[in-house]
């Protein structure tokens, strides 16, 4: 590992050549400014030099610790399956590479707090806080207000394509809509209520200070997003939608390097950027943040097991 250059252009490695890095990382790291991506690491023969070429890169590695030992990076981007998070992680720390890891931060809550004490702490890819309606969103929502809000996602994982697909729904899923109520509401959740649990779907509510949140989460659905966000009273605050069937279309026929995540993961990599150079980026998911996201699932876990009455 070396520190950054002199231009002040961030040199990225990549570990992970799933679905995501192709439709989603790849082109937002061509994409971002002050931001090059220059090696990639990947299990997966075939995918490694799929990943590579489709980088513009000669070559990739097998692992994160050939990567790190072997090439020229100022910063590393995570986005393997949750379970390898926390390994490849503590080798970046190892070295002194601040790392970004994509959600879930890890596979469950221990590996979550493992992560968060490492040095340097990695940031958490909790990228759908750089989407611009869900940043207005919060920027219109009254910190410590009673408001509700409504968080749900939904998608066909079949039709996704990942290549590795063994987290349920509430782990895929609710990672992002957890750290969303949070976030937008700028608070901590002190209660979980109505927690069901399932392979395909998860659905639960949580108390945030004054602030309510009714989070659903699906695998097994056709692609919609919505959140929604109303005063005490009814009247609301906002929304943002996002997929339906017009949207399913236009997915069929939408030119490489455009799908939906590229915009909000180049924004999020400009600020790893700024980050790693030292300057505040409060936007930018934290450890700590993802210490608490997974805490308040393994609580809806545990509500579920429970069967806690609705």
């Amino acid at each position: 590992m070396s520190t950054p250059n002199g231009s002040g252009e961030l040199r990225v490695g990549l570990v992970g050549g799933g679905r995501l890095a192709e439709v989603g990382y790849l082109p937002a790291l061509r994409a971002a400014q002050g931001v090059r991506l220059v090696a990639v690491a990947e299990l997966d023969p075939a995918r490694r030099r799929r990943v590579a070429t489709l980088g513009e890169l000669p070559d990739g590695y097998p692992d994160a610790a050939t990567l790190l030992a072997d090439a020229a990076i100022d910063a590393l981007v995570i986005a393997t399956p949750a379970a390898a998070h926390l390994a490849d992680a503590r080798l970046a720390a190892a070295a002194a590479v601040p790392t970004l890891v994509e959600k879930p931060p890890a596979a469950d809550l221990a590996e979550a707090g493992q992560l968060a004490e490492l040095t340097p702490a990695p940031w958490i890819g909790f990228n759908r806080r750089f989407e611009t309606g869900i940043a207005r969103l919060r920027a219109t929502t009254p910190p410590g207000g009673e408001v509700g809000l409504r968080l749900e996602i939904g998608y066909r994982r079949s039709g996704w394509g990942a290549h590795s697909a063994a987290d349920d729904a509430l782990l895929d899923l609710g990672p992002h809509l957890v750290d969303l109520a949070r976030w937008i509401t700028r608070a901590e959740v002190t209660d979980v209520r109505r927690a069901t649990v399932s392979p395909g779907r998860a659905g639960f509510d949580l108390v945030l200070g004054a602030a309510r949140a009714r989070i659903r989460c699906a695998t097994d659905l056709p692609y919609r997003e919505l959140i929604e966000i109303r005063h005490r009273d009814g009247t609301r605050v906002g929304q943002h939608r996002r997929g339906g069937l017009v949207a399913a279309v236009r997915d069929r026929i939408r030119p490489p390097g455009t799908h939906p995540l590229v915009a909000s993961l180049t924004a999020q990599l400009e600020a790893f950027a700024r980050a790693v150079h030292g300057a505040p980026e409060p936007t930018l998911g934290r450890a700590t943040d993802g210490l608490a996201v997974m805490t308040v699932l393994e609580s809806v876990r545990a509500a579920a097991g429970r069967g806690v009455p609705a």
